[in-house]
């Protein structure tokens, strides 16, 4: 059964309005399509936190608007960073027959031989681009590192025949690559202040003795 979040309009748009739809517990949206026109909504936020987790960040899914559907997928959220609370979401109603453009997460799987000799392994691309029927998108893309050593690294250009959608990034783009350790070198200097062999200098010897 495909998954359905409840939304209610919203006819108040006064920022008072909208704290308080938040207080309540409730997440202040649009909803929008190429198709229809912009409708503001809200949705409960627990179930939407749970809608999120079902089907992923690009998951599809129906959003009944007092008694009528639409299939939705989220295009962007915001999200209060020290309360994490959802502030704002945009649902996009989707033709399902027509293509999208969606970000797709990279999830690194294997370990790398060349981490075991000391290299680090860098994650650059945390998500792919691709175009696709919304049906087709993936929930992420598996990169298997296991065989990347010291100095090798993974482009767009490896993945395209790994991936059965169009990816719309640039060959040249490294998702991931395995860097040569850091040697920190330590300079002569540094070591022979760290020895405490030197004794300090004792101001105002040679005067005192004079006196004497």
């Amino acid at each position: 059964m495909a998954t359905t979040l409840q939304a209610n309009l919203r006819t108040d748009l006064t920022g008072s309005s909208t704290r308080q739809i938040r207080k309540d517990g409730h997440v202040p949206a649009i909803l929008y399509g190429n198709k229809i026109d912009s409708q503001p909504v809200y949705v409960e936020s627990v179930e939407f936190l749970k809608t999120v987790r079902e089907v992923g960040k690009n998951g599809l899914f129906s959003l009944n608007v007092d008694g009528s559907k639409h299939q939705v997928m989220i295009h962007d959220m915001q999200i209060d960073p020290l309360k994490n609370e959802y502030l704002h979401v945009d649902f996009f109603e989707v033709d399902m027959k027509s293509e999208i453009d969606a970000d797709v997460p990279v999830r690194l799987t294997g370990e790398s031989p060349g981490s075991k000799e000391g290299g680090v392994v860098t994650h650059l691309l945390y998500d792919i681009s691709v175009k696709c029927l919304p049906n087709d998108i993936p929930e992420e893309i598996e990169l298997d590192i296991s065989e990347l050593n010291i100095g090798d690294s993974i482009q767009i250009t490896d993945l395209r025949d790994k991936v059965s959608v169009e990816i719309t990034n640039e060959d040249e783009e490294t998702v991931v690559t395995v860097q040569p350790p850091t040697v920190i070198e330590e300079s002569e200097d540094a070591d022979a202040g760290e020895s405490g062999d030197a004794e300090p200098e004792v101001v105002g010897e040679d005067d005192s003795n004079k006196e004497e």
